[in-house]
C-alpha cells in the first residue's frame, strides 16, 4: 500500500514539474516581449511582436520576422527579394507590402519579381507551423482558405486579342522584348483563357479588390497599393498549440478547436500509473 502511494505521489510530482516548466517557458517569452519597446521606421511606427527591426534587442520579436530600415523605409524580406512595408495589421495578422520598383505616376513601372499564390507552400496543401514558410498567402477560415490577394497577369501575344473581354491593352506603357501585343489581365487567368500565341510574362499580386479590371491605369494603381500576406500560422501556434486554429471573419478573432491548452493535452497523455510504473 505504501509503495502504491509513493508511486502515485511521484507521478503527480512529475506532472506538476512538467506543467510548471511549460508555464515558465510561456511566461518567460511573454515577459520578454513586455519589455520590448515599439520600433519604428519611416511611416511604420508600430513594429512589435512577431516583428523586430534589425538592431533591436535579441529577445525582441522573432528572427524569421526581422524587418530592415533602408532610407527611412521599412523593408520586408520575402523569398530573397525586398518589399516596402505599407502597413501592419495586428488584428487580422497581415502585413501589406509593395514591390519597390513600382512608381505611382509611371505606368511603365513593373514589379521586379514574378510572384503568385503558388510561391506559398501552404496555399494548396495543409502544412504544419514547423514546415510552413514565415508568411502565408491568406487566412484559414473554418471551412476554407481565404486568399488575401488576387493577381494581375501580364501577357504578350503574337497577334491582336484586344476583342477578348479579359485582355486589356497595355502596350502603350509596357514593352516586352521582341514584337507583339502587350496586355494585362485583372484576376486569375485559367489555362483555357490563355489565347493561342500568347505568353505569360509576369504575374503580380494586389489586395486592392475595387480596381477596374477593364482599365490598365486602374490595375497599375492596384499594384501600387500592394498585397497582404499573413503570419497566421505563428499566431495559431502561440495561441493554441496542438489544436486546429482558424480565423473567424465574423468577429475578427482566432478560434481554436480540440484540446483547450497544452496543459490539458499533457493531462490526457499522462494517465495515473503511466509514468514510472514500468
Amino acid at each position: 500500500m505504501r509503495n502504491s502511494l509513493d508511486m502515485m505521489w511521484r507521478e503527480r510530482a512529475v506532472l506538476v514539474v512538467l506543467l510548471l516548466l511549460l508555464h515558465h517557458i510561456s511566461a518567460t517569452k511573454d515577459e520578454q516581449q513586455l519589455f520590448c519597446p515599439l520600433s519604428s521606421c519611416g511611416k511604420i511606427s508600430n513594429i512589435s511582436y512577431p516583428f523586430r527591426l534589425k538592431g533591436d534587442p535579441e529577445k525582441c520579436g522573432e528572427e524569421r520576422y526581422e524587418l530592415g530600415c533602408e532610407n527611412n523605409v521599412t523593408v520586408l524580406y520575402l523569398y530573397s527579394a525586398k518589399y516596402h512595408v505599407q502597413s501592419i495589421n495586428y488584428n487580422n495578422y497581415t502585413v501589406r507590402v509593395v514591390d519597390p520598383a513600382l512608381q505611382h505616376h509611371n505606368l511603365s513601372s513593373l514589379p521586379l519579381r514574378f510572384l503568385s499564390r503558388s510561391n506559398f507552400s501552404d496555399t494548396y496543401t495543409y502544412t504544419s507551423f514547423y514546415d510552413s514558410d514565415p508568411y502565408q498567402a491568406g487566412l484559414r477560415s473554418y471551412e476554407n482558405w481565404e486568399l488575401s490577394f488576387s493577381h494581375i497577369v501580364f501577357v504578350n501575344c503574337n497577334h491582336s486579342v484586344g476583342e477578348k473581354g479579359k485582355y486589356v491593352e497595355s502596350g502603350e506603357w509596357v514593352k516586352w522584348e521582341g514584337k507583339g501585343y502587350a496586355y494585362a489581365i485583372g484576376g486569375d487567368l485559367k489555362a483555357e483563357d490563355l489565347e493561342v500565341g500568347c505568353e505569360v510574362k509576369l504575374v503580380a499580386p494586389t489586395s486592392l479588390s475595387t480596381f477596374d479590371n477593364h482599365s490598365y491605369s486602374s490595375m497599375h494603381t492596384a499594384l501600387n497599393y500592394g498585397f497582404e500576406i499573413s503570419w497566421i500560422e505563428l499566431a495559431c501556434q502561440n495561441l493554441c498549440p496542438h489544436r486546429f486554429c482558424y480565423f473567424a471573419s465574423s468577429n475578427q478573432k482566432l478560434k481554436c478547436e480540440g484540446f483547450h491548452t497544452i496543459l490539458e493535452l499533457l493531462e490526457t497523455i499522462i494517465e495515473p500509473g503511466k509514468i514510472l510504473s514500468s
